[in-house]
């Protein structure tokens, strides 16, 4: 019995190691086991080794391994059984998508194939079929080729007509529809046919022109056009309405040729001139042409002009350019009076916004302005000529615009005068002309005199002639570069102006420092006067709405020229009109006259103090105490001091400005008072 029992335990023994060996084996993915005693150890751990000792307990253990090997067997099988339908059924699917694809490009393949040979059978359809589109295009321009082409011989034939059977306005209708043609084939690739085109409308047009051009100067003759003198007759002809009448009839069809006419006149001057070139000078834009009535008027004065003033005549004088600019004055006036009654009703009659009086003069600036440039280029190496010709074209310039209201936005002569050349020169005259009165001026016997000197309301300024002459000079070229329309040339002038009253400031300080040895010299004073009348004229123009509008031309401009190294903070203060343009002119005459009475109230007071000597030396104690005497009385070692006080005061009374004296006595004062309470108070 125990030898079965043995028995079973080894066998039992045995089961219980296999299977530890088992789990030993399965545990061995998460952790190492030991390299002995293993099954001893798991044993010793879940049993003790009492435990093992019963077969009972030992049948309990081999019952729950073997539960959880059929347990662990179950498992993997599951597992085994459920992972090859998935992978058969992946490989399955990616078998079908194979075949499809294969399917698919031997599909394409073919539409492929049998696409390149319908586009090779087709190509040569494609080919016909734009031939013939080509053709049919070609035939459609042709048809419109020709439909305009008989169109213009239709307006051609009808004109013609219309001439015979003297249908002067339906003509008119038909130049006016070939001129709207052609401006509508502008864009057009037809050279031929737009050449055909505008030589018959110039064709028709000069015929009608000319037609009209004739007619209308035989009426104008008849009414005593041109006027050339006030004293013409003007007698009315015996048919004076039927001429009112014709004149009507004339100038409104000569307006209703104008669209025609400006056309053939941009086509002959691109053709001729090229592309324009502007200038840098020129502000004004290019005007529109003159109407037809006003240029076949001024017909007869421009032959009157060009024979007088052309050529070899003795009228044509460069010296006296005053002769035709002034005939030309002459004539705007004697002809404005049949402008108005006689021109200008038909130009509102036929809806112009224009006027006849400001059209002949249009005309007439023309005239001069080609006369004008012409002897400005041979004037240029002669100053006096120059200078002359520049003199008698303000004062044209003046009357033109004053007298015949001629409007600003025209150019007139001084356009002209804004080519850089002509510019050039007339600032380079200016400024020579300038400098030599300035040496005459300071040279002047009575230069540092007043000439108001004997007139007491009228010398508060008590301002030297010199400096009076100077101001007046730069007035007078205010004056003359006033008008100009460009604010750039004026700024130029006026750059012109600061340089002299730096260089005369410069003078005036050369001077002074030669009459620094007598500062209360009269010389002197008028050199201080001088420079407090020109300050003073300066800040009244920086007040002075001419000069703020160039003020605010520098800032728009940006004149680096005279804004020179003026700082941002400076700039924005003229672009605020808080300063002024003068600002830094006026530092400079401050500053010398500053010096000057510096000068002065120091030669003063030298003079005090040693006429105060006596005064300074006198001992305090042998004054009497002042409840002795009577009356307070001025110690008699100060008389010589305020005496001499009194004078220098009444001489600077008489020789300096009401400002100035101000200032001197002021100063003066002060100075006199630290003198005594260093000299006198501060001893005693």
């Amino acid at each position: 019995m125990a030898a079965v029992v043995d028995g079973s335990r080894g066998c039992a023994g045995s089961k219980v190691s296999n299977h530890l060996k088992d789990r030993v084996y399965e545990s061995s993915e998460g952790a190492v086991a030991d390299e002995g005693g293993s099954g001893a150890d798991f044993l010793q751990g879940e049993h003790s080794s009492s435990s093992l000792k019963s077969s009972k307990d030992v049948g309990e253990l081999l019952e729950k391994f073997r539960e959880e090997t059929e347990a662990l067997e179950e498992q993997v099988l599951t597992v085994c059984s459920s992972v090859p339908p998935k992978v058969s059924a992946a490989l399955s699917a990616a078998g079908e998508a194979r075949c499809s694809l294969d399917e698919l490009l031997q599909r394409e393949e073919f539409i492929s194939n049998k696409l390149q040979q319908h586009l090779q059978g087709t190509k040569q359809w494609m080919g016909d079929l734009g031939q013939t589109c080509n053709q049919v295009d070609f035939i459609e321009r042709s048809i419109k080729y020709l439909k305009c082409l008989h169109h213009i011989e239709e307006l051609s034939a009808a004109v013609q007509q219309y001439l015979m059977i003297n249908s002067v306005w339906d003509a008119i209708k038909g130049v006016e529809s070939m001129a709207a043609l052609d401006c509508g084939l502008n864009q057009s690739e037809c050279p031929h046919l737009c050449d055909f085109l505008r030589k018959t409308l110039c064709f028709w047009h000069t015929i009608i022109k000319d037609r009209l051009t004739s007619e209308f100067e035989k009426v104008l003759i008849q009414l005593h056009w041109p006027i050339i003198t006030p004293n013409q007759s003007v007698t009315p002809p015996a048919n004076y309405q039927d001429l009112s009448s014709q004149l009507e009839g004339l100038v409104l069809q000569l307006l209703a040729l104008q669209t025609s006419d400006d056309l053939i006149s941009q086509r002959a001057s691109a053709s001729t001139q090229g592309p324009p070139t502007v200038s840098s000078s020129t502000l004004a834009s290019p005007a529109p042409p003159l109407c037809l009535p006003i240029q076949i008027m001024l017909q007869p004065l421009t032959k009157r002009f060009r024979y007088h003033f052309y050529g070899n005549r003795q009228t044509n004088s460069i010296h006296k350019p005053e002769w035709y600019l002034t005939q030309v004055l002459k004539w705007l006036e004697n002809s404005s009076t049949f402008m108005e009654e006689k021109i200008q009703p038909v130009f509102d009659q036929a809806v112009q916004t224009i006027s006849a009086k400001v059209e002949l003069c249009r005309g007439l600036v023309c005239l001069v302005q080609e006369k004008v440039g012409s002897d400005a280029s041979r004037m240029l190496y002669d100053d006096g000529l120059f200078c002359h010709l520049v003199e008698e074209v303000l004062q044209f310039e003046k009357d033109l615009r004053s007298n015949h209201s001629y409007p600003a936005t025209l150019p007139g002569l001084l356009h002209i005068l804004l080519e850089d050349a002509f510019l050039q020169k007339w600032l380079a005259v200016e400024r020579k002309m300038a400098v030599e009165k300035m040496d005459a001026m300071l040279s002047a016997e009575g230069a540092w005199t007043s000439q108001y000197k004997d007139i007491s309301d009228m010398d508060e300024l008590k301002a030297p002639e010199c400096a009076e002459t100077f101001m007046t000079l730069l007035q007078v070229i205010t004056e003359r570069y006033r008008a100009l329309p460009s604010p750039a040339a004026q700024l130029r002038f006026f750059g012109l102006q600061k340089e002299l009253v730096d260089d005369f400031r410069i003078r005036l300080t050369q001077v002074m420092k030669e009459e620094s040895r007598c500062p209360l010299g009269s010389r002197y004073c008028a050199i201080l006067n001088a420079v407090n009348y020109i300050s003073t004229i300066l800040r009244d123009w920086g007040d002075n709405v001419f000069f703020l509008q160039l003020q605010q031309a520098v800032v728009s401009l940006g004149e680096q020229e005279l804004l020179g190294s003026i700082e941002m903070m400076e700039v924005g203060r003229l672009a605020s009109l808080e300063g002024s343009l003068f600002d830094g002119l006026l530092s400079l005459l401050d500053r010398l006259k500053g010096d000057m009475l510096g000068r002065l109230l120091h030669s003063l007071m030298r003079d005090t103090a040693e006429k105060a000597q006596p005064y300074c030396q006198e001992r305090w104690l042998s004054i009497p105490a002042p409840q002795d005497q009577s009356a307070m009385s001025l110690s008699s070692s100060a008389c010589p001091m305020m005496l001499c006080v009194r004078d220098r005061l009444l001489n600077l009374h008489q020789v300096l400005s009401v400002s100035l004296f101000q200032l001197a006595w002021q100063g003066l004062a002060e100075k006199l008072d630290n003198f005594i309470y260093q000299e006198r108070l501060q001893q005693h």
